[in-house]
Formats: C-alpha cells, structure tokens, sequence
C-alpha cells in the first residue's frame, strides 16, 4: 500500500465519520423533513454524499460490484445527467422511504467496499483522485447538512437545540479599519499542488485598481442601525430585483433574527437570534449573517462604499493562513473579531458575499468525464461568496476557493466585509 493510498484511507474513514457524527443528535424525524425546496433532508445528505462514492467509484472500479440497491441510482442523484434520471429535487422530502436506518445500512456497505479497495493498495490515479474529490464533495455537504438543519429547526416554533453551546459567549466588538491596497496587476486562482475544484482555475491575472477593505465583517451592532433607519423600506437603496424580494418575502431583518418581549433582551434592540443553540440574544459585536446579495449589496451603498470583488477579496487574503472559526469550533455560529492588525476573519465566521458574478475563468476547462457537471453548467445567474463560515470544515478552505450562491439565498451562514474605491 502506497502511503498516499494510507493518508486517503485514514482521510475516508475520518470524513464519514465526522459526517455520521453531524447527523448523532438528530432523531429519525429530524432527519426526514425537507423544509424548503433550495434545502435537502439530512437522510438525503447522508445518502447522496454515499452514492457519490458508489457511482463514481466503486461501479466504475471494482469488477462484479452489487449496488447496496438498483433504485438508490435514482432517487439520491443529486443534477448527474450524463449519470441518468433523477428524483425531483423539491420531492426529496417525501421519500419516507429508504428509512434512516436503510440508508445507514447503505452507507456501511460503501464504506466496507470502499475501505477493501484501499486496503488492497494497488489502486490508479484515477480513481485516487476521484475518491479525493468525493472526500471535499462530502466535506461541501458536511456544511450544507448543518445549513440545512439550521432552516429546519428555525422554522420550528419550539426553537430546538441541536448542541448546547459555551462558545456562543458575548465580546467585544473590534474597532473597523479600512485596509489600503495599491492595486495592479495581481495573480488569483489556485497555483496546482493540491486538490482545488475545477472553477478555481486557472491562476491568471487580474488588474485592481487601489481599493480599501474593511478589517472584520459587518457587525449584528451595525446591521440593526440600518434596520431602525428603515433600510428595508427604502427601495433607492436597492437593486430592482431586490427590492421585489423584500416585497414579496416581508423582509425586515436578516433570516432568523427575531423580536423579543423579554425586557432583559432590551439591550440587545429587543432582539434575539435563533442558532443552533437555541433561541438567543442578539449579540451586537458577532457579524451579521444570513443575509442575501440583496441586502448585502443595499447595506453596502447605504454605508457608502460597496462589497468587494472577488478578485480584490483574494488578493487582499493572499498569504493569510486559512484558521479561523470554522466548522470543530463548537456550536457552528459566528463570532466577534479576535483583536490584532490587518484583515481579520477572512476565513471562517461567515460566508462574504463578492460583487462578482459566478463565471469561468479565462482558459477555464471543466473536469473531464462525468465530473464535467460538477460546476461549470452553474455559472449564469449566481454570485460568488468567498472565506468560508463557521458550518466549513476546516481544511476545505483557501484563498482560491469559490462559493456561489443565487442573489436570493438566505439559509447559508452568509455576511457582508465592506470594500472602497481608493480613487
């Protein structure tokens, strides 16, 4: 056995277990509700991210592999065309069947399968390579499973606590600095020699005109200034489309902010906020998150400056190492800039929305072969986010890693770092 297919093996038997592990607290009821069409039940999660493995894997790998069973190839294909039909994305709620326990069964057989062919080392590139790329892809659901149970949950008037939190404690907020850059011609994408997604290369060159970033994200403090200047009532600060979103949908906060009539709370702005902990108070030093491109965008020129490009994001986190409060950090939630100099939070707490639009790269060449559909056919009507939130797993992020997301997206730990133009 190669030590690369050892260091795999140890990768795979970690991944699904930390995936398991999400899941440990739920009942087979929370597991089975899909509470809106843009989100998936977390049996669906713990299946797909399982057939991933089984179709791109072990059916292409091992000769005289039995699917655990012949229906499974359908019903948790998540946007696979070239790999058949699939079940409707919005009617994954109704499948009561598999049960949870099925689909646990299902995920041991692939497991034992797919551990047998790493322990007989003489594995090709090829398929170590596609069983890395099912190791971020289950990592990309690790998240989506706690987003996605955070919606559920929120939608629940009893506001249950999937884990008790310490780490959920108030500080203080930190002092915003604008950060100056000079701009030029400066190198994104990822450079090669270690895994990146497809929509992250080529590196290339870009010109930056000199800008300014803002030193740490947007704060719950500063967000509710814009609520009680009755930022949501006032469409000059909105794009068209967003502006028929806050209409249509009654925003006036951001997704699970909530009224309090607890007095104690009044501190807060009357204020609480539904985590994953539970129902808390607002803390006004923590960033802001849940929140669209939309009101990211109309808070942005309501401040007077703008977001940043994804471009001038990646340059500005060049050379910061990827730590930060990410998904091991406890009880997934935001929390206040730590203190010190130069940019703060780029990698964890929240999502930061970009002003750029989700498209290739110059030379971009989608993966071959069925992972050709992985992200190139996504990129029209998105807008990228970069940095990564506190539902990430940590290692999954970097510099180069894009996040997208449509202009309307609300479930996702999403915030806001303001940027400037310098001239």
């Amino acid at each position: 056995m190669s030590v690369s297919t050892v260091v795999l093996s140890r990768r795979f038997t970690a991944t699904r277990a930390a995936t398991r592990a999400l899941a440990e607290p739920l009942s087979p009821e929370d597991c089975q509700v899909q509470a809106a069409p843009f989100a998936s039940p977390i049996k669906w999660h713990l299946a797909h991210t399982t057939w991933f493995f089984e179709t791109f894997v072990l059916a292409c790998t091992v000769k005289g592999y039995r699917p655990f069973h012949p229906a499974f190839r359908e019903l948790f294909n998540s946007y696979y065309v070239g790999v058949g039909p699939m079940w409707e994305r919005v009617q994954r709620g109704v499948l009561s069947r598999p049960s949870l326990a099925d689909v646990l069964e299902y995920r041991a057989h692939v497991d034992a399968a797919l551990g047998a062919l790493l322990a007989r080392g003489n594995v090709d590139a090829g398929t170590l390579e596609r069983i890395e790329r099912g190791l971020h892809h289950e990592e990309q659901h690790q998240e989506l499973i706690l987003t996605d149970l955070k919606y559920l949950l929120g939608c629940n008037p009893l506001s249950p606590v999937y884990r008790e939190g310490s780490s959920l404690a108030h500080a203080a907020a930190m002092e915003l600095e604008w950060l100056g850059f000079p701009g030029g011609i400066a190198e994104i994408g990822h450079g090669g020699g270690s895994f990146a997604f497809d929509n992250e290369t080529p590196r290339h060159r870009v010109f930056l005109e000199p800008f300014g970033l803002a030193s740490r994200a947007v704060t719950n403090a500063e967000w509710l200034v814009f609520v009680d200047a009755r930022g949501y009532a006032r469409p000059e600060l909105w794009m068209s489309e967003g502006w028929d979103a806050v209409r249509a949908h009654g925003w006036t906060a951001p997704l699970h902010w909530r009224q309090s009539d607890d007095a104690g709370h009044a501190r807060h702005g009357a204020r609480t906020e539904f985590t994953l902990a539970g129902e808390r108070p607002l803390d006004p030093a923590q960033p802001v998150c849940h929140v669209s491109w939309y009101e990211a965008d109309a808070f942005a020129r309501w401040s007077g400056a703008r977001l940043p490009t994804e471009a001038e994001w990646e340059h500005a986190a060049t050379g910061i190492a990827p730590t930060g409060n990410l998904a091991d950090g406890g009880v997934p939630h935001p929390r206040a800039a730590p203190a010190g100099s130069g940019p703060r939070q780029m990698f964890g707490d929240v999502w930061e929305w970009t002003s750029s639009a989700y498209s290739p790269y110059p030379g971009y060449r989608p993966w071959e072969g069925e992972a050709s559909e992985y992200n190139g056919k996504f990129m029209i009507n998105q807008l990228v986010l970069r940095g990564g939130s506190c539902a990430t797993p940590r290692g999954h992020v970097r510099a180069s890693y894009r996040n997208f997301f449509a202009p309307d997206a609300r479930w996702q730990f999403s915030g806001v770092r303001l940027a400037r133009s310098s001239r």
